[in-house]
């Protein structure tokens, strides 16, 4: 089975269920943080996928990955049960990316990345993301990313669509352009 369909069905129901319960939100802090933990540490979709280690260790890694040391919910760990009894912790990350967006789609909450080359400050970024909430009539989850390689200006990624006023991007373009003239010329 696909795995983009496979993980939306796991996704789909989970969420439907977290619903009926009223834990939707709980869970979308959970599923956040497991998300963050597999882009953050390779080694756990390794350990997921080693098949000696028990079922048992490898809720309990995945409940820690989701919560630290905190408590994980109730139906959060009857959910990462019912994915490991059915042999699906391969995709596991993408489920947990998968609920995270059918959520985000739900609540009405937009996704932004802004880059820049030095950091922002709070009234900055609390502008930006007021002035994209406003635009797109919706909450607004504001990612900050300090990339000194953009030399100046900013990226911003909001949803699918990017505005790049970075200083590095208009060298190139003013590059490619002296180059495409002296094309022309030559």
């Amino acid at each position: 089975m696909e795995v983009g369909v496979l993980s939306m069905r796991y996704a789909k129901a989970m969420i439907e269920y977290a619903q009926e319960k009223g834990v939707e939100d709980r869970l979308y802090n959970e599923f956040f943080i497991l998300s963050h933990s597999f882009r953050t540490q390779p080694g756990l979709r390794e350990a997921l996928d080693n098949p000696v280690i028990s079922m048992k260790d490898k809720l309990v890694l995945v409940c820690t990955a989701a919560d630290g040391d905190g408590k994980s919910s109730r139906e959060f760990i009857r959910f990462i049960t019912l994915v490991l009894r059915n042999r699906r912790e391969g995709y596991l990350q993408f489920i947990s990316l998968m609920y995270l967006d059918l959520y985000r789609k739900l609540k009405h909450i937009g996704v932004g990345k802004l880059i820049t080359a030095v950091r922002v400050d709070k009234e900055t970024e609390n502008r930006i993301r007021s002035a994209a909430a406003h635009i797109l009539h919706a909450q607004m989850e504001l990612e900050t990313v300090i990339d000194p390689s953009i030399e100046g200006g900013f990226i911003f990624d909001i949803n699918d669509y990017r505005l790049d006023a970075s200083i590095a991007t208009q060298l190139k373009r003013v590059k490619q352009q002296f180059i495409d003239k002296n094309r022309r010329i030559v």
